[in-house]
């Protein structure tokens, strides 16, 4: 009987390091302390950012999920005011979908899909010459961080931190991404 229940005791603490792996990553920097490229070639500091909520989403033109951009653009419609970011990082690393330049995405971007939201330059988001903002991720929040196909999402909280990993499939509008940035922004 004693050994069942040290057992079990033990079963619990490890799960509660499995799900609780944000709380004990342990930060030297923040997003706050990183910086990227704008589409336009301007550079981004992110502490412009702080005490807002991001929602990070490597993007390409020629993908099947680019229809998310509309997804995309629908949140950041309704909740910037509210405190949060929507922010496209293009890549080019998943199937060749987004050789364009800068600024034949950033057209496409606006003509097809009236996108206002910020948009970065072109950079890698995985492997050994991935932008420091997904090292960062990765190294903080673990591999789910790490995007395995467009369209991944990263879930950054007001501190900073990454809050949650989104795969390709999850839409922007789902009540799984919509709930989380609601309960980060503290809105009821």
């Amino acid at each position: 009987m004693v050994i069942i229940k040290k057992n079990i005791i033990i079963g619990i603490i490890l799960l509660l390091f499995i799900f609780m792996s944000e709380t004990f990553a342990k930060y030297e920097k923040t997003f706050f302390d990183l910086n990227i490229k704008s589409i336009d070639g301007k550079l981004i500091e992110l502490s412009e950012y702080q005490n807002k909520v991001i929602l990070l989403v490597n993007v390409a033109s020629n993908c099947g999920f680019t229809k998310q951009y509309s997804d995309l653009q629908k949140l950041w419609d309704k909740y910037k005011n509210n405190g949060l970011i929507v922010l496209g990082i293009p890549s080019n690393q998943f199937g060749g979908q987004e050789p364009g330049t800068n600024e034949e995405i950033k057209k496409f971007c606006e003509v097809n899909f009236n996108i206002n939201f910020p948009m970065t330059d072109k950079v890698d988001v995985k492997g050994e010459n991935a932008h420091e903002i997904y090292i960062w991720a990765k190294k903080n929040f673990g591999n789910s961080a790490v995007p395995k196909w467009n369209f991944h999402k990263i879930l950054i909280n007001k501190n900073g931190k990454v809050h949650d990993t989104y795969s390709s499939l999850t839409n922007p509008n789902s009540k799984k991404i919509v709930n989380q940035i609601e309960k980060i922004l503290n809105i009821k």
